[in-house]
């Protein structure tokens, strides 16, 4: 079992020497080999004073991304350990660069609407392209409910273009406006390439002090930052991927890669002429020399060839990774660069340059293999570090030295180590992005508000206010615009979006309940009462979007039959008494069916257990004899006695119901279903009575009620 070495128990090398404090370790983990290089930072340029490079004994590496942490971990141990016998000091701390096999690259677009012409500054900036990287991020990884959809990290964005007020600008700092707009393109790794680069360094006891793009480390090498203002572009052909990093007017605007690259014409080699895939590399490299090449294949056969042969051989396949490459220039930079610089071991292939630029349009002299142009970095070296693939591990340590990055160079987010990728100043905000925080969590948002339909008309109910997100600088409240350096500790609370709303019904409307009564046997409150979709409901009903609420006040016998979709225009009995529908209702009150009316062809002559005496006039008032007749308003026959009735104080018509009042019945004790005749026409309780009309109200004893 192998024991993991740790940094902190790192041997120290014979003589005991202690690391300088400004000292660079810089690791290339690339697809063949690993290549480390160890300098120090002098005079603003970089010193290098080892470097070495082991290849991988098996393919540990796919397309430049760890497949085989333990393995490539064994090979850049043992890069350390050499350069750690070269300089004679321990190597603790490392920087790295990710490669883009699984790179991401997403323009978007984004405003802000002030409330007011004010001055735009820093913060208002940072919030702008948040917000812009925001939307990068949902339309090339759209929100689903899957828990296990990858997790990328930003790695660096760059802006395409400002605007103020809708019309472009360059720099909106200081000045005034009321609407201001970014278009950024946003670059993203997924966790685990990051997360790989980590735990082998871990494994190979190091710390890992800075981490970036290897096409931003390659452009750091071979295309200076006075060169920017060009539209230039560089491609690091490695052996499984080829990293494209486009400039233009004085930054990198867009970063891409293509999975070909030198192993292309290396698997070509092995099916031309049946070899293993080490002979075929060995071709490969000599096959822009002038001597014949010598070779064994897999069948124990000897053969020889000239370069002239091998080149002629893998020309197609040279053209098509021309081609791939140029295409993918071309759609990143959205048309031909400038000029182009080829670096990586890949670049040295014959005829590359010739071939890019015939597919790019550009003139022969337009395309080239940087290499020479390194050294302007560079104050002295005792190795050659001048050929193209020293751009990308050359390239991690001039990123590194040139930004000050040594081993003191820490930032403490939340109490643990960040994770960065260094290409320039930090801010606050790029320091988040990295390490895995999203633009959702730096800006508060309210909670979802609901609209409900509230008798007929639409409500809108406002979710929760949010927690606004806090930030701590060295202890010190900030914000997303501070610039971050060296031993800096940020403590940072996210924002808390406020509370959806999902209100109860007692919050929308007050249903005020007085009493209770009871309405045949089920319980209703008398006060204001709710439907919601048709159905009654309580203050604690939940409510939903587009739900439909309708309040009722019930304070009459009416409104109580209109909310209990009952008949309002049938008889019912309140307390044991025929109820008029607009009686105000009390606490206990009982609420009954009054007996059926039964709808016969024709009337049966009226049996009577008991004659039926006249009664006290009620609602009815029954004209006295010492009136005048003129004063009679109705004059009717009740059960064959006339009737002269007085007007009503509140001249409403005689109706049919109004007669009850006039016999001498007891609604309470049913002796049959009850019986109601106009003219010796079946009627309603509702009939309107007129002058002259006979009217005849009994039970049926032949029937008993139900």
């Amino acid at each position: 079992m192998q024991t993991e070495i740790q940094p902190d128990s790192l041997a120290k090398p014979a003589d005991g020497a202690a690391a300088p404090e400004d000292y660079v370790f810089a690791l290339d983990i690339g697809t063949r080999s690993v290549i480390g290089i160890v300098g120090t930072l002098e005079k603003e340029k970089l010193r290098i004073s080892a470097v070495e490079q082991v290849e991988h004994p098996k393919r540990a590496m796919i397309d430049g991304q760890i497949e085989d942490i333990e393995q490539v971990s064994r090979v850049a141990k043992q890069v350390k350990e050499k350069l750690e016998k070269r300089v004679g000091y321990p190597l603790r701390h490392v920087c790295v660069a990710a490669a883009g096999r699984a790179l991401k690259t997403q323009k978007a677009s984004y405003e802000l609407a002030l409330k007011q012409s004010q001055v735009i500054d820093e913060e208002l900036v940072c919030r702008l392209e948040a917000g812009a990287i925001e939307a990068a991020e949902r339309q090339f990884n759209p929100e689903t409910p899957d828990e296990n959809q990858p997790v990328f990290y930003l790695v660096g964005y760059s802006v395409i273009q400002y605007t103020l007020d809708r019309y472009p600008i360059s720099n909106l700092l200081e000045h005034r406006g009321q609407n201001i707009g970014v278009e950024v393109i946003a670059t993203f790794l997924p966790r685990e390439v990051v997360d790989s680069l980590y735990t082998t360094m871990h494994k190979t006891g190091l710390e890992v002090s800075s981490l970036t793009l290897e096409p931003i480390a390659a452009m750091n090498a071979a295309i200076p930052q006075k060169l920017r203002l060009l539209n230039l572009a560089l491609v690091d052909i490695g052996a499984g991927t080829s990293d494209i990093a486009i400039s233009k007017d004085g930054g990198v605007v867009g970063y891409t890669m293509a999975t070909v690259a030198g192993d292309e014409v290396t698997e070509a080699i092995m099916k031309i002429y049946l070899v293993d895939f080490n002979t075929a590399e060995e071709i490969k490299l000599k096959m822009s020399g002038e001597r014949d090449i010598v070779f064994t294949d897999i069948l124990g056969f000897e053969h020889t060839v000239t370069p002239e042969e091998i080149r002629s051989q893998t020309e197609p396949v040279m053209r098509a990774l021309c081609e791939e490459i140029s295409q993918r220039i071309v759609q990143t930079n959205g048309g031909p660069p400038s000029a182009v610089f080829l670096v990586g071991g890949g670049s040295k292939l014959p005829g590359m340059c010739e071939c890019v630029a015939e597919y790019l349009n550009l003139p022969v002299t337009r395309v080239a293999i940087g290499g020479s142009n390194f050294m302007v970095h560079i104050s002295s070296s005792e190795e050659n570090v001048t050929g193209p693939e020293y751009a990308t591990p050359l390239g991690i340590a001039v990123s590194a030295a040139l930004n000050l990055i040594n081993d003191s160079f820490t930032i403490t987010l939340n109490g643990s180590r960040a994770k960065l990728f260094r290409s320039g100043k930090l801010s606050v905000l790029d320091v988040l992005l990295m390490n895995g925080f999203s633009y959702n969590q730096l800006i508060s948002r309210s909670g979802q508000s609901m609209i409900v339909e509230l008798n007929g008309e639409k409500k809108i109910i406002y979710g929760g206010h949010p927690a606004a997100a806090r930030i701590l600088l060295n202890g010190a409240e900030s914000n997303i615009a501070a610039t971050i350096k060296a031993g800096d500790s940020i403590d940072f609370t996210p924002a808390v979006a406020g509370e959806d709303a999902h209100p109860l019904l007692g919050d929308l409307v007050s249903l005020e309940q007085t009493c209770t009564v009871f309405l045949n046997g089920s319980e209703f409150s008398v006060g204001t009462r709710a439907i919601v979709n048709g159905q009654p409901a309580g203050p604690e009903h939940p409510l939903c979007a587009r739900d439909r609420v309708q309040t009722f006040p019930i304070k009459t016998l009416r409104e109580l039959l209109i909310f209990a979709g009952e008949d309002e225009t049938r008889p019912y009995l309140l307390n044991g008494q025929l109820a008029d529908p607009e009686s105000p209702l009390a606490a206990g009150d009982q609420i009954e069916y009054a007996p059926i009316i039964i709808q016969a062809e024709a009337p049966p002559e009226p049996v009577f257990d008991e004659p039926v005496q006249e009664a006290e006039p009620q609602t009815a008032e029954v004209l006295r004899e010492d009136e005048p007749p003129e004063a009679a308003a109705l004059r009717v026959t009740l059960n064959g006695a006339p009737l002269a009735l007085k007007a009503k104080p509140d001249k409403t018509p005689y109706r049919l119901i109004d007669m009850l009042n006039l016999v001498d019945f007891d609604l309470s004790k049913p002796q049959g279903n009850i019986v109601l005749h106009i003219n010796g026409q079946d009627s309603a309780y509702l009939q309107v009575l007129a002058d002259g009309d006979k009217v005849e109200i009994f039970w049926d004893h032949t029937q008993r009620p139900s």
